[in-house]
């Protein structure tokens, strides 16, 4: 029997370690090694004060049918419940002293995929639609000087070098200035301009003004593929319950029952190689540090840790990789007694609060970057979803930064005081209770030595029993989905006894990928 090591309990890690034992379970031992005390990685659950946080948002849609069935497989999708189903089920749940993965119903939710921009003081959908409220939002010039620069965009194309023309192309100067520009720099630290193409490509996909006027007359016009859409453009998705821990938290009790391993709060500290392998980790949990060998590593850790713990690596790799960039992540929950935000919509929600998910903040006159509201992404993460409202203020930072490391009264402080200039809520005395969440390399970036990621993929790739699953595991913004996939193809790979790592990298890079139709 072959032992398997897993790096980070992770979906990317916990989706290889449940295909492995159930694909080939008297062939290989299964271990994962989890730094935190926590399941899920950045799609976990926080829970505080009988509230659930998601940290990040994590929406339950892909074009992989495997994976939408893998999903399915571990938890059936319940459907829409109506107010009395949550009502009731909330009654359920707070006599059973609070949900549990091994005794609470395991289902998805389908929930309405509603966001929002706030721009200058108002609200425009995400994607922007070319509906009249759109254009009356914009005003008559703003409207004008959009659609003459996004005409121009489709005759003179930029040179796609930067993450910046990459908008530009698509939208226009104007509109990208105005939904796109501010709320970059914010998320990454660095204009556009200075930023990666990739990164568009990898997460904008197929999204443009044309793939908009597509969706819009799809609608319209009987007979047109209502399938074929663009990510972006989806209306609905599936979400479980108790939010995206309780899924992992699920597959990790099922990976136990199969005889796996789950060691929580040890950190990979070392990584000894020799003659192209990976031959033990140096792992330390608590006081104790021990040597832990295997036959095959799953690596879902960041990549500029994984390399700088390894021995004898070229210098100039070494460089490349400890230079990888990221973005730090900080998330303020807060509970407020009601917002100031009408629903305006068609869409009804429990305590009739506004039905976005999301609400990003192109506004740069603020810090915040996006809205959460919880009780949209499923009223269970919420414990009063009918008299009060549970939000995450999303900040994206640098870990060591001022601002991550302000103290938690100073940072909520300054959370409630931006809330307040926007309008959201009225006075700081509409909230009720906080709570403040700290998120490492939440997002790796593609910027400073992102360039040289190829020549650190051809060194990992010399490894012959190290495989780099995930989004940190291959400094690539994935999805939960796509990270899901790496680990298919890895152990795939495993048991096939295919030895190349081209299917696993080329995971959410291939434009076929991102603009196939749902069949």
């Amino acid at each position: 029997m072959e032992n398997v090591i897993i790096i980070g309990a992770g979906p990317a890690g916990l989706t290889a370690a449940y295909e492995l034992l159930k694909k080939a379970p008297d062939k290989y031992k299964v271990t994962i090694l989890e730094e935190s005390g926590e399941i899920g990685g950045i799609s976990r659950t926080v829970k505080y004060g009988g509230n659930r946080m998601d940290i990040g948002g994590h929406r339950f849609f892909s074009k992989d049918q495997e994976v939408t069935k893998w999903w399915d497989d571990i938890m059936p999708t319940q459907g829409k419940p109506s107010f009395d189903d949550i009502k009731l089920g909330r009654e359920k749940q707070l006599k059973a002293g609070g949900p549990d993965p091994e005794k609470t119903d395991e289902v998805m939710l389908v929930r309405n995929r509603v966001s929002r921009i706030y721009y200058k003081h108002k609200f425009f959908d995400y994607p922007v639609t070319m509906k009249p409220q759109t254009f009356k939002n914009m005003g008559f010039v703003s409207t004008v000087k959009s659609g003459t620069s996004y005409l121009k965009s489709c005759i003179v194309k930029k040179p796609e070098d930067s993450l910046e023309n990459f908008y530009i192309n698509r939208f226009g100067r104007t509109l990208y200035g105005m939904f796109f520009e501010g709320y970059t720099e914010k998320l990454w630290g660095r204009h556009p301009s200075e930023i990666s193409a990739d990164w568009g490509s990898q997460r904008v996909k197929g999204l443009s003004i044309s793939a908009v006027i597509k969706d819009m007359f799809s609608k319209i016009i009987p007979g047109k593929n209502k399938k074929a859409k663009e990510t972006s453009l989806i209306e609905e998705f599936y979400y479980p319950k108790y939010g995206p821990g309780h899924l992992w938290e699920t597959v990790a009790h099922h990976i136990e029952k199969m005889g796996g391993t789950i060691l929580k709060n040890h950190s990979v500290k070392g990584i000894k190689t020799e003659n192209g392998k990976v031959k033990y980790l140096t792992v330390q949990c608590g006081e104790k540090t021990e040597e832990i060998s295997g036959d095959i590593f799953i690596s879902s850790m960041p990549v500029k840790d994984l390399v700088d713990g390894m021995n004898d690596v070229p210098k100039d790799i070494a460089g490349w990789a400890h230079g990888l960039p990221y973005r730090d992540f900080v998330t303020v929950g807060l509970l407020v007694n009601k917002l100031n935000l009408k629903n305006q919509t068609k869409i009804k929600t429990l305590g009739n609060i506004v039905p976005d998910c999301w609400i990003y903040v192109q506004d740069t006159g603020v810090k915040l970057g996006r809205i959460q509201i919880f009780n949209n992404w499923s009223p269970y993460m919420v414990q009063d979803p009918e008299h009060t409202v549970w939000i995450g203020l999303e900040y994206f930072c640098a870990e060591g930064d001022s601002f991550w490391n302000m103290k938690d009264k100073e940072c909520i402080d300054l959370a409630i005081k931006e809330l307040v200039s926007m309008g959201v809520i009225s006075s700081p005395s509409d909230v009720k209770d906080s709570h403040r969440e700290k998120v490492k390399k939440a997002y790796p970036a593609y910027f400073d030595t992102y360039d040289h990621m190829d020549n650190i993929i051809e060194f990992l790739n010399g490894f012959d029993n190290l495989y780099c699953v995930g989004r940190n595991g291959q400094h690539r913004y994935n999805n939960m989905d796509h990270s899901m996939v790496t680990a298919f193809e890895t152990v795939k790979n495993i048991i096939s006894g295919n030895k190349s790592r081209e299917n696993i990298w080329n995971v959410n890079t291939e434009k076929e990928y991102h603009e196939s139709k749902q069949n």
